[in-house]
């Protein structure tokens, strides 16, 4: 059987990706009567064996606190804390462990950088531009730090259903005013991937800095942050194999450098004195507390896992999928889709004529099939398409072009269903 470890010792080989289910146990179940067809990866990804034995391996046999400790299992749970530090650095491309913030996720990382960094640069009358596809992780913290300094927000528009930015008009929005440009890689809710690098190569020319939320992109295809040129890039580790609890914010370190503390607490600092006290340089001083240090472990897992299939195989399978859904979609009578016709991720959304989102998603669960229906926390992306919600199909490398095919006709059955 061929598994992620292997796949890429076969020089010449086609990579079997429906061998790879064999690796991820919950998919081999039915769902009412029904083999499961898991297209709910978006929200979150399921993880493989690996991942799953390295956290039991690490609260079987070195559960301890990091750091603080000089007995054996403290130094083992230390090396593999901090071993998954290097590990994402690397992952990143990174040009060092010390520019990796552990976070619970892609909205502590943003909501951190609003915080720390954007409470010291941030000040009345400078702009915040962010896009009209944001998910609201990288949207409602910014309205908070607005609201604290007097800041503005601007939005970068799309191009209607083909969900596209507007490139054309990044010089009227892209201006000396704005202080930071902060965008989603991949979105969550059409399938478009943000030509980010070249963003964040006209925005240090003018001395805005910069942020990516890749919480879609992450481990669907190769992230270089060197070569992208960001000053800031968040993502959750459960989008990605790993567990739930824990994620990353790469900050490029002289930035890291200038900001405050986030929290206060243990770890973070170098010493307490009743009226004052000392922090520890950066990435240690926005970790206040004991951290996820399984969920590291297991991240650490999940990063080696998809390097064992490879992210650029990865990101080839992912916009096969996609573009696959799209066409098979498309046609079928009575459907809109939204996002980009070619080039897209693997995230097709959808509505049905005269059918609720959620109607869609119910039925087609009772045909052990797993969608997500609603405004995927991109509620003003929705009211810009003119729609409440939609019906969502997102998919990872252990999904097939059968399971496509097969939710076709589950959709058409939908439509017969309600005579349409």
């Amino acid at each position: 059987m061929m598994t992620a470890s292997t796949v890429n010792r076969l020089p010449g080989k086609e990579i079997d990706w429906a061998a790879l289910r064999a690796d991820f146990p919950i998919l081999d179940q039915k769902v009412n009567g029904h083999p499961l067809v898991y297209f709910d990866n978006a929200a979150t990804s399921q993880k493989p064996r690996a991942v799953i034995n390295a956290l039991d391996h690490y609260y079987e046999r070195d559960n301890a606190n990091v750091h603080r400790g000089i007995h054996e299992l403290s130094n083992r749970a230390t090396a593999g804390f901090e071993g998954a530090r290097a590990r994402a650095a690397a992952f990143l491309n990174a040009r060092a462990a010390e520019e990796i913030v552990f976070t619970r996720g892609t909205t502590e990382g943003i909501n951190l950088v609003a915080a720390a960094w954007g409470n010291r640069h941030i000040k009345a009358g400078d702009v915040i531009l962010l896009t009209e596809m944001e998910h609201h992780s990288n949207l409602v913290p910014w309205q908070l730090l607005a609201e604290r300094t007097g800041a503005k927000l601007a939005f970068l528009p799309i191009t209607g259903d083909i969900g596209q930015l507007d490139l054309n008009r990044v010089d009227e929005f892209l201006t000396r005013d704005v202080k930071l440009l902060a965008m989603v890689h991949i979105s969550n809710s059409l399938g478009t991937i943000n030509p980010v690098s070249e963003l964040c190569d006209r925005a240090r020319k003018l001395g805005i800095t910069t942020l990516v939320d890749a919480a879609q992109s992450v481990g669907h295809r190769p992230l270089d942050v060197q070569e992208i040129g960001c000053d800031f890039l968040a993502f959750s580790g459960h989008k990605m194999c790993g567990p739930t609890g824990i994620g990353v914010l790469y900050g490029r370190g002289e930035v890291l450098e200038r900001m405050p503390p986030y929290q206060g607490g243990g770890e973070m600092i170098l010493s307490v004195e009743y009226q004052r006290s000392t922090w520890k340089q950066p990435p240690h001083r926005f970790e206040a507390g004991t951290p996820d240090i399984a969920g590291a472990i297991g991240l650490h897992a999940a990063m080696d896992y998809l390097d064992g299939i490879g992210r650029e195989n990865i990101a080839r399978h992912d916009m096969e999928l996609g573009a696959h859904a799209y066409a098979t979609l498309a046609g079928l009578q009575g459907i809109r889709l939204f996002g980009p016709h070619v080039g897209r991720a693997g995230i097709v959304s959808f509505l049905v004529k005269d059918i609720h989102a959620h109607d869609v998603v119910e039925l087609a669960n009772r045909r052990g099939i797993a969608l997500r229906g609603g405004h995927h926390c991109t509620q003003p992306l929705m009211r810009k398409l003119g729609v409440e919600s939609t019906s969502r199909a997102s998919f990872y490398f252990y999904n097939t072009t059968d399971e496509i095919d097969g939710f076709a006709e589950v959709i058409r059955d939908i439509m017969k269903f309600f005579g349409r």
